[in-house]
């Protein structure tokens, strides 16, 4: 591993550079900042070969982009895209984005806002369910969206005019953009050509460790280790009850954890239920918790009641459930069903598109490991408390949609792999625990500085924040 060859004086930077693409997977002269690029650039031979043995990543570095091409052991629904005031892409978003990337590699070196949205409307025209109409304001504001995560990671930039103009009025807004056709190239790569493919499977990663060598199929040890270590800097909490025996080995080997801490700088905490690798940096994660804002304050406190909860002896016992088995298989249909099939190479395609089978089992297998269940009757009342102490601290929307408050924060919760939604509540997971004696703090604001401010004089309010001496949990 080239990491461990590294100074100690250096290692920081290296391991600053490590995270940067595992955060980013793409690197512009921009994109996220411009001091990335450098950094990568610097450390790119060395970077090149950890990832590759690592986990399978293959990196490259170009005087303008640095782009890390991964390894997808299963669909990933908890990392989309976002819009610039942080709105999750829908389908037509993600629609108009992928016709722009298509549009932008046929054009020259300059575009119109207006040109790139009659290339996309010719485009959408072809696919079925897909239209860009930019008389509806509707279908500009979600173009006007794909077009701005094209700019923030550096594709295309403003040159002049304003294309917020554009989406408000057409007919007098226009927006002229540079195009970086070695940005345009990187963003869109995928490992196989979609032309080749019957199934959204052939783009994932074999499941190699469901073979067994009984079945005269070998091992392969190597591609496991990879896997194991890809989730470790992929989920927040790799649980031992979701691995298999052969993936179980190795995440038990010490130096799986310690090539993936050596490498990120991230710190691993193990816990007989599995490993969490803690960002004590808060460079890796796409979430940070605890955090402020009002969903991230209730998800703080609720884990605190819940993990109180769970350690009273006076209370009764709660029940307790193994985790669902999780199955990719329901969304891989819904995507599977939505391929052209008059777009497919039949020359060159995978003739199987049905899932991997499973090698044999073991002969005895363990049961399986339980959590306990915390009912939705109790989530509610104890979001009700939390709102009737804190709620004047809360954002305004949040203080009478008691159910929609509770369901935005179990779903960070859930994203956090703190907890898993089942039928009629939620399962406690163990790395909860970390935020039990959660401490709450509310800071009443100075009157005088407000009244400074605005001659009106406002009440004094206030506003909470929770707090708790443990690193946040890592989320790449």
């Amino acid at each position: 591993m080239r990491a461990r060859e590294i100074t100690p004086l250096a290692l920081d930077s290296y391991q600053r550079a490590a995270r940067v693409i595992l955060s980013n997977h793409l690197v512009t002269t921009s994109y996220p900042d411009r001091a990335a690029l450098p950094l990568l650039r610097r450390w790119a031979t060395e970077l090149r070969d950890d990832l590759l043995d690592l986990f399978g990543y293959r990196l490259e570095v170009t005087e303008t982009t640095a782009r890390l091409f991964t390894v997808s052991d299963r669909l990933n629904p908890s990392a989309p895209a976002q819009t610039a005031t942080e709105r999750t892409f829908d389908r037509t978003r993600y629609s108009y984005l992928a016709l722009c990337l298509a549009a932008l590699g046929r054009v020259g070196n300059q575009i119109t806002l207006s040109e790139l949205a009659d290339h996309v409307a010719a485009d959408a025209a072809q696919v079925d369910g897909v239209e860009l109409s930019t008389a509806r304001g509707a279908d500009r504001d979600a173009f006007v969206d794909a077009v701005g995560w094209l700019g923030v990671r550096g594709a295309i930039a403003l040159a002049d005019g304003d294309a917020n103009g554009w989406a408000s009025n057409p007919e007098a807004g226009e927006a002229l953009y540079d195009i970086d056709r070695s940005v345009v190239v990187a963003l869109f790569r995928p490992p196989r050509a979609l032309q080749h493919l019957h199934s959204i499977r052939g783009l994932l990663a074999a499941e190699t460790s469901q073979a067994a060598e009984e079945d005269g199929v070998p091992v392969d040890a190597k591609a496991i280790g990879r896997r194991v270590r890809r989730a470790l800097v992929e989920r927040p909490v790799v649980l031992a009850g979701e691995l298999d025996q052969h993936e179980l080995i190795a995440l038990a080997q010490p130096k799986t954890a310690s090539d993936v801490e050596m490498l990120t700088g991230l710190v691993a905490e193990r816990r007989a239920e599995g490993i969490a690798m803690i960002d004590p940096t808060g460079r890796l994660s796409d979430v940070r918790f605890p955090s402020t804002g009002t969903i991230a304050q209730v998800a703080l406190l609720l884990a605190g009641e819940i993990a109180d909860r769970i350690l009273d002896v006076d209370a009764p016992e709660l029940p307790k459930l193994p985790l669902p088995l999780e199955s990719d298989d329901h969304l891989i249909e819904q995507l599977d069903a939505a391929i052209p099939e008059a777009g497919i190479f039949e020359d060159l395609a995978d003739e199987d598109a049905e899932p991997v089978e499973p090698g044999s089992e073991p002969a005895d297998p363990e049961e399986p490991a339980t959590y306990p269940l915390i009912d939705d009757a109790w989530l509610a009342d104890k979001i009700t408390e939390l709102v009737d102490q804190f709620g004047r601290t809360f954002a305004a929307q949040w203080q009478a949609d008691h159910n929609g408050l509770r369901k935005q924060s179990l779903g960070l919760l859930q994203r956090l792999r703190l907890t898993h939604a089942v039928p009629g509540g939620v399962l406690v997971l163990p790395v909860l625990a970390r935020y039990r004696d959660v401490v709450v703090n509310v800071r009443e604001r100075d009157p005088l500085i407000d009244f400074a401010v605005d001659n009106s004089a406002p009440e004094p309010s206030s506003e909470f924040s929770g707090s708790t001496e443990e690193p946040e949990v890592e989320n790449a």
